[in-house]
């Protein structure tokens, strides 16, 4: 089972390039990022996310074209059923996944058209700063330049 938490989740539109994404915050954190801005999330805390959950906040949150697992959670093979809900629901939304690890199982490569990986390091700064350990992928391809502040 994955938990998300109801009252985080938004429509953002800075964490995905060019989309209107719907970003729903997954509980149980297997991370343990010092300086992580939510550690509340390590926590076995919120509400179970279903497909018939994941349905009604799509439709409930007209004109996103992504939708964004911040976090991985505990179980794995839920999170990659609702991710593969999504794509046959919902063929034209993109899905995207921030992850805290380095890397990820090839198959996440076919069920997330995003995947941001790497824990965050503080003294390495977040996604927008050119000294991030961080990466965000595309299909395969790093696309994390687009986020640097241009000076």
């Amino acid at each position: 089972m994955l938990k998300y938490i109801p009252s985080l989740t938004d429509i953002v539109l800075e964490e995905i390039p060019h989309r209107v994404t719907l970003a729903v915050e997954v509980s149980n954190c297997q991370g343990n990022c010092p300086g992580c801005h939510s550690p509340f999330l390590r926590e076995d805390i919120g509400e179970e996310l279903t497909p018939a959950r994941i349905d009604f906040l799509i439709e409930d949150n007209y004109g996103v074209n992504c939708f964004l697992f911040l976090g991985e959670g505990k179980d794995r093979q839920a999170l990659l059923s609702l991710a593969r809900h999504i794509r046959k629901a919902h063929p034209s939304l993109e899905i995207a996944l921030y992850t805290g690890r380095d890397s990820v199982e090839p198959e996440y490569d076919t069920l997330f058209d995003y995947i941001k990986v790497g824990p965050y390091i503080q003294s390495l700064g977040p996604l927008n700063e050119p000294t991030t350990n961080q990466r965000l992928f595309y299909h395969g391809k790093d696309i994390t330049p687009t986020f640097w502040r241009k000076k």
